[in-house]
């Protein structure tokens, strides 16, 4: 009888065990998917902003038409991305086309001097700000989860109720690069 006793008492602890990890890789989970949201949310910031930026440099840097026409059909691509990877391949594109949209409006003073442009350009700094706290936010809580289902025995649940890696949210190759300024 007494062995019956140890048996079950093994099988419960093992149950407990499973569950409690099972259910700490649920919360794991739980806790990227709304980073991810704060993420989108900062970046529908930014992208809310560029109509406005686009408006502005259009009226003095009418032969930019290409890069102004890249930075529109940018947006458009944001707003059809359907995974996350999608947005963040967007979103590095649109963070290169605005870098290169600030340099053409170095070759205008007059726009360098107009308050839209000096407010939206502001808005724009500050908006770039919150996604890089988002950004690493989001990628912490990625690394928690991530090492979570790699570790033991997360990997076995992870294996049997189908819990994926999640990517985080990386750079751009092209952020690497230095930008030329000029004067």
């Amino acid at each position: 009888m007494k062995k019956i006793w140890i048996g079950l008492g093994i099988v419960l602890l093992l149950i407990v065990m499973m569950v409690s990890s099972y259910n700490h890789v649920v919360s794991l989970q739980e806790s990227v998917d709304p980073q991810w949201a704060n993420v989108e949310t900062v970046m529908q910031r930014r992208f809310d902003l560029i109509p406005n930026l686009v408006n502005t440099v259009k009226g003095y840097a009418s032969h930019e038409k290409e890069l102004l026409t890249k930075v529109t059909e940018l947006r458009s691509q944001w707003a059809a991305a359907g995974t996350p990877d999608e947005k963040v391949a967007v979103a590095n594109q649109m963070q290169g086309a605005l870098g290169r949209l600030m340099m053409v409006a170095e070759n205008y003073p007059d726009l360098k001097a107009n308050q839209n442009f000096l407010a939206l350009q502001d808005e724009l700094a500050g908006t770039e700000n919150r996604i890089s706290v988002e950004r690493r936010r989001y990628n912490e809580a990625v690394k928690a989860y991530n090492v979570s289902i790699r570790r033991f025995p997360g990997s076995i649940w992870a294996g049997m109720f189908g819990f994926e890696r999640r990517t985080p949210f990386e750079a751009a190759p092209e952020a690497s690069a230095v930008p030329k300024v000029s004067f």
